[in-house]
Parts: C-alpha cells; structure tokens; sequence
C-alpha cells in the first residue's frame, strides 16, 4: 500500500507542479502532510537540505521521502514518479515544439502563468522564512537575527560588489551564523 501512496503522491506533484521546485513546494507539503509522511517542521529541514545537496530539490524529496518510508524500492518509485510527467511532457513538446510554440494561445498562456509561478514563489519564500523565525508561537531571535544579516548581506553588497553574490556564499554564511548561533 505504502508503495502505491509514494506513487500516486509524487505522481501528483509531478504532474502539478508549475514554477519549478519552489512553486511546487507548497503542492509536496500537501501530499507529504496528507499521508503523514513527515510534519511541518521535518520538511522544513528536508528543504533546506535538498537545496543543500546537488539534484533537483524535487527529486532529492520523493527519493528521501520515498526511501525513509519503503526503503530502496520506495525511493525509485518516489523519484520516478516525480520525474515521469516532466519527461514525457517534454518529449511531447519536443515533438510539436515549432508548431505549439508558434501558436499565439499557448503564448498568451506562458505570458500568464510567469506571473503566478512568482507569486507562488514569493509566498513560500515568506512563509518559508517565517516558519524558520517563529517556533511555537514565539519569535526565534536568533533565527530572525541570522535572517537579518543575510538580507543585509545579499541586498548590501549588491552595490558594493555591482553583481549579485552568489547563493552558495550565502549558503556557506548561513551555515556559519547558525554554528555560531545555535
């Protein structure tokens, strides 16, 4: 049963998820609170370890999520079915690529989603980070005071630096502020 849930759940995050790995990230909290594979907080951590790691958030999700729950077999199943639909939806595309792209409907309709997918995107940014610097209710000091400086720091040096500064030098500065926090 556990291998048919990972398959239909990642199935639907596969097939429904729009924007990339951070537009689908409210869509893989829904599937994984709804069969109670992980809670809030542990796919707080999941998240922030699949950024961590090289792959595809999406991917290093259904394949941990599907082997902490069946084992090898439940993570080739997770990580397949996350997969499948983007694949064959590209090979489709591929196929009609000079046709459908020409089209002056599925234009409008790309035009349209851009600003959905950013929406999308800010609002799990916002309660991504919201979620880090309240716990229980409470506000996490430390958590907001790391939060702070990193939007200091990646706003901040932007005129200093005249270029943006790269994600995984944030990555790395976060890492430090938080063995020297916690």
């Amino acid at each position: 049963m556990i291998y048919l849930d990972l398959l239909l759940g990642f199935l639907r995050v596969g097939c429904f998820a729009f924007g990339g790995a951070y537009g689908a990230i409210p869509l893989i909290r829904d599937v994984v609170l709804s069969y109670g594979w992980l809670d809030d907080e542990a796919l707080a951590y999941m998240i922030a370890v699949s950024e961590s790691t090289p792959g595809p958030i999406m991917v290093n999700l259904a394949t941990y999520i599907g082997s902490s729950q069946a084992g090898l077999l439940g993570a080739i199943l997770a990580t397949t079915a996350v997969v499948l639909p983007s694949f064959i939806v590209i090979l489709l595309i591929t196929s009609a690529l000079r046709t459908v792209l020409k089209n002056s409907y599925v234009q409008a309709v790309l035009r349209g989603l851009k600003p959905c997918i950013i929406g999308i995107i800010l609002a799990t940014g916002l309660y991504m980070t919201a979620s880090s610097c309240i716990s229980e209710n409470m506000l996490d000091m430390k958590a907001a005071i790391i939060t702070l400086i990193l939007a200091l720091i990646m706003w901040g040096t932007r005129p200093i630096l005249r270029k943006k500064i790269s994600p995984i030098t944030l990555i790395l500065i976060a890492a430090i502020l938080g063995v020297i926090a916690y």
